[in-house]
């Protein structure tokens, strides 16, 4: 039975391009999921877009002598090229400017204050001495007091876990300038998470089949929850929709409130586009659906505990109750899937620091699939992990060249040469089912681990066919094999459908060499399908074009299933899969790479 999957991906900053740190967390796992699901059967809605609004925007566009929305447009654009480069599927990647976007944002408000889950209050807020503007709570550093963690935002301590406000830090700084900002007292609107206490705790005790690392974190988001700020002093973002509010110059809505509401804007957005306004209905009022976020571990906070507060508070059902929204019951996020962090020699990648590696750098290079292949086969699923190039072109050369490069090259260019299309089976011997049998058992196997986001474990169970197969060809030795033409043909005809189903096992970390293989054996047609990014008109603001990921993906031909391989069909004589890489590399990396120390 096909079930309606909603895969919500973190929103990147449109503050610079993004590098492959960040779609180890939010891109690769969310694609590789949605890929498998829609193999499966099952009605995808894959939805994002860039985070465009708050300070991460206009200190940048400070830096480049640009106006916010010229620096929205110019990274989302780049960053909207990147993740096509890489063959993320989005339904719709969109971005937080759009008219749509703020009349969602402003709707979810709307139903959150009518409910009593939004109240006003005087604060102090950080203001920057030598600029007089607004300093977000993650804008300002210094010490925990709660653990003496010297590092901790604004916002929280990402050592304890512990919520903060800005002016309760020990010896706070400006992330931006270093200087030591200056408190004064101003009116905001404050997301009253102690409303949520027992909603929320309920809610998260039955989520006990997240991962490891996302459950640990979230054991203490309800321990101390205090109400957080959702409006800022900022000229910068979507409008507060009150009477006193909504024409204050420097009143918007702090950016992460509005970004997190994206999930459902986006949904809106796509809905809209698709002909049918109210399609999103499927994902978002429909109890039988299931939605999972992909994000990267610093972002656990904001879906665990900010996001679904929003949805409950909108719902009516906090823990002081209330009327649905306009929206009516939205869907909760039935799983947090959350990627530790990519780093190099042990830090964090770091783009004011040099230690960066762009996406786009690494898709010129050496394309996307081997990077896919690194992410899903020993990236940061639930611990942090050091990305080398030792590691990279170890695993590219002797897994992806050397195992499945080559079991692909040799299988099809030996039934090429011997019979020119696919070879006709005779009588199976024990070493034929079996190799057979271990292949068809692995969907039910790989696809157990990929709807639970068990990647590493999926890629390792697809690629213990592949080594199976390779042993299979050296064991029977098919060259040998031309005074027994049927046994060399029953060989080649079991080698050549195992490459099929691998190819199938495969497709989600590897869609673009997927094609590949498809067309090498004789497929034609799409596979499996790629974004494109698209210029389209705002929905609800005439004049402005803004960049969008979208495609047709129910074209593609790739069903989670062994495909029977037609006896004669026509194949070509094959062309390398994948290029070995110079082991010198992995010493030097290129020469437009940071150097690791």
């Amino acid at each position: 039975m096909s079930t309606p999957v909603l895969t919500a991906v973190a929103w990147p900053y449109a503050n610079g391009p993004r590098h492959i740190g960040h779609v180890s967390g939010f891109g690769v796992p969310s694609d590789v999921f949605s890929r498998y699901q829609r193999m499966a059967g099952n009605r995808v809605l894959m939805i994002s877009g860039t985070d465009e609004h708050g300070t991460p925007i206009t200190v940048q566009a400070d830096k480049e002598g640009l106006t916010p929305q010229q620096t929205a447009d110019k990274y989302t654009r780049q960053i909207g090229t990147d993740l096509e480069g890489l063959g993320l599927t989005y339904d719709l990647f969109t971005r937080t400017t759009t008219g749509n976007h703020a009349e969602v944002t402003q709707q979810i408000f709307l139903a959150l204050h009518r409910n009593g889950y939004v109240v006003p209050k005087t604060t102090r807020g950080a203001i920057s001495p030598s600029t007089g503007r607004t300093l977000p709570d993650r804008y300002v550093e210094g010490t925990c007091p709660i653990c003496g963690y010297d590092g901790a935002r604004g916002d929280q301590c990402d050592n304890c876990g512990n919520q903060l406000d800005a002016a309760e830090l020990i010896n706070p700084k400006s992330r931006i300038n270093g200087e030591t900002p200056k408190f004064v007292e101003t009116e905001h609107y404050f997301l009253d998470l102690p409303a949520f206490t027992k909603t929320l705790g309920d809610w998260l005790s039955t989520k006990t089949d997240w991962r490891p690392n996302v459950l640990n974190f979230t054991k203490n988001l309800v321990d101390d929850m205090r109400p957080r700020p959702i409006t800022r002093d900022i000229d910068w973002g979507v409008k507060v929709p009150l009477d006193g509010w909504r024409d204050q110059p420097m009143k918007r809505f702090y950016v992460w409130f509005d970004a997190v509401i994206g999930y459902f804007s986006a949904s809106v957005e796509w809905a809209r586009r698709s002909g049918n306004p109210d399609a999103w209905q499927e994902w978002w009022n429909n109890p039988d659906a299931r939605a999972y976020n992909f994000m990267g571990k610093d972002n656990i906070t904001f879906h665990a505990q900010i996001w679904p507060a929003l949805l409950f508070g909108h719902n009516g059902e906090g823990d002081r109750g209330g009327e649905p929204g306009e929206y009516g019951r939205l869907h909760l996020p039935d799983e947090i899937v959350s990627s530790e962090f990519l780093t190099m020699s042990g830090s964090k990648f770091s783009t004011s620091r040099g230690t960066v590696i762009y996406v786009h750098d690494f898709l010129r290079e050496f394309g996307p699939d081997t990077l896919r292949y690194f992410i899903a086969a020993a990236g940061p699923e639930t611990q942090d992990t050091d990305f080398t190039w030792e590691e990279f072109v170890r695993r590219t050369n002797f897994e992806l060249a050397n195992e499945w490069g080559n079991l692909v090259n040799r299988s099809i260019s030996m039934a090429h040469k011997n019979n020119g299309g696919v070879p006709k089976p005779n009588t199976l011997t024990q070493a034929d089912q079996d190799l057979k049998a271990l292949s068809a058992k692995a969907f039910d196997t790989v696809g157990a681990h990929l709807a639970r986001s068990r990647f590493k474990q999926g890629i390792g169970e697809a690629m213990r066919v592949v080594t199976a197969a390779n042993r299979y060809i050296s064991d029977q030795e098919p060259w040998k094999l031309k005074d027994d033409p049927e046994r060399r043909d029953t060989v080649l005809h079991t080698a050549l459908q195992v490459v099929s189903d691998a190819n199938t096992l495969l497709t989600p970390f590897l869609p673009h060499s997927a094609q590949k293989v498809h067309e090498a054996l004789g497929g034609t047609g799409v596979w499996a399908a790629q974004p494109e990014l698209k210029e389209v008109e705002d929905l609800d603001i005439p004049g402005r074009i803004n960049p969008i990921l979208t495609g047709d993906y129910a074209s593609e031909q790739a069903t989670w299933a062994s495909q029977p391989l037609e006896v004669g069909r026509p194949l070509a004589k094959p062309t390398p899969l994948f290029s070995k890489l110079d082991p010198g590399l992995g010493e030097t990396g290129p020469e437009w790479a940071p150097i690791e120390r």
